[in-house]
């Protein structure tokens, strides 16, 4: 193996690295011995000259090194095989029976700016740094050699690409792939668009909770806020609800969700609207002075995308978040229940929690938190990279 180059960290900038976080700052550089090229590969060491690991480098990103290993290793296809494999093991392991997940989640499986998703017989790969992009030919080939997918699509249409000097892109990569594709979660379909869907086509993030929400669904009048393609929506239907009514705002959503319900035959449980789910709430919720708003549901499922992509942003989210928390729990019956999400890495459980309680005040609702939920186990999270975390959820009962 070739000398690196190496990068010198400042005094004190060390033990978190040595934790295993693999992001280096700009500004907790020292010194470059030899400056490496954008995306080329660097040994890192601490201001004793102690070796810390290698990573890739890039001089116009704020992360300058992504580390990926603690030991002096080659970075090539091999490399790539082991990582993912090992990353696949996790998943066979934590969702044996799952036909559809996230194979590596980034940080997660220690291979920072990465994504891979497995939709069935198809794979789809969202690359976020200079340093895995350069390298998308040998992870390519890794994904062929272990899965023999129908295709290969790149959903290289995230924001923080640019942060890295890269320019957004997309397509198949390798084999055909014409049309939706069918998605099975926990035994249900689900029509999904992986060229033009949301993420890379699905919420996989939320498979397990679909299950774990559905068990307060039987006998239930269910509302599925910001319902997409109709996960939690459908699982409660199957589950045993008397009715559930699906919101969202996107059309082609409503409409997918659908063609969903009518191929798991569940149509006639369920009704659709295609709304701003806001003005839905407040729309359901207004009174005339001295009246009251009579609460029709059993079970309410907040699931929102993110208010909030940066922490300046974080008050005008929360703000987002009491309001639908005061709307929905309006239209809850006494003994219902509300299970909610947070998808925001910036807004941790505890303020979560304190906002949904400052809606139950506000409305004199008492309520007992019945369950705890976090992201599928196909995104690990590692404690020591705050980041990998990310999804927080619970479910509350309404006592009265």
């Amino acid at each position: 193996m070739d000398p690196l180059p190496t990068v010198l960290l400042k005094p004190g900038e060390a033990d978190r690295i040595v934790a295993g976080h693999p992001w280096i700052y700009r500004g907790e550089i020292f010194r470059v011995t030899t400056q490496p090229a954008d995306g080329e590969l660097v040994q890192v060491k601490d201001h004793r000259q102690r070796f810390l690991g290698v990573g890739f480098f890039n001089a116009r990103s704020k992360i300058n090194v992504r580390l990926l290993s603690s030991e002096r290793i080659e970075i090539n296809e091999k490399y790539f095989e082991g990582q993912i494999r090992a990353a696949l093991a996790v998943r066979q392991r934590q969702l044996p029976s799952a036909t559809s997940f996230r194979v590596v989640n980034a940080e997660s499986d220690f291979l920072s700016g990465l994504i891979v998703d497995k939709y069935e017989d198809i794979l789809v790969v969202q690359i976020s740094s200079l340093g895995m992009d350069k390298r998308k030919a040998l992870i390519v080939a890794a994904l062929q050699k272990i899965f023999s997918p129908r295709a290969i699509l790149e959903r290289g249409d995230v924001a923080s690409r640019k942060f890295e000097g890269l320019e957004g892109v997309g397509g198949i990569l390798v084999g055909e792939l014409n049309g939706p594709v069918s998605v099975e979660l926990n035994g249900l379909k689900f029509e999904t668009d992986l060229v033009g869907g949301h993420k890379t086509g699905l919420y996989l993030d939320q498979q397990t909770n679909y299950q774990a929400v559905a068990q307060f669904a039987k006998g239930a009048q269910v509302l599925d806020c910001f319902s997409f393609l109709g996960g939690f929506g459908l699982h409660a239907a199957r589950a045993g609800a008397a009715h559930v009514h699906l919101l969202d705002q996107s059309a082609e959503a409503v409409a997918a969700s659908q063609r969903n319900a009518a191929a798991n035959g569940l149509a006639d449980k369920c009704s659709f609207g295609a709304v701003n789910v806001f003005d839905w709430l407040k729309a359901q919720t207004a009174v005339q002075p001295h009246e009251k708003v009579i609460p029709r549901f059993d079970l309410i499922v907040l699931d929102p995308p993110s208010f909030t992509r940066n922490r300046a942003s974080v008050p005008d989210a929360l703000r987002g978040y009491k309001e639908i928390h005061l709307r929905a729990l309006k239209l809850l019956k006494a003994g219902g229940t509300l299970a909610t999400f947070c998808c925001s890495h910036h807004v941790d459980a505890t303020t979560f929690q304190d906002v949904i309680l400052s809606a139950a005040y506000d409305t004199r609702r008492i309520l007992r938190r019945v369950a705890t939920y976090s992201q599928s186990p196909d995104h690990p999270v590692i404690p020591m990279i705050p980041e990998t975390e990310y999804l927080k959820g619970f479910a509350f009962e309404v006592v009265r």
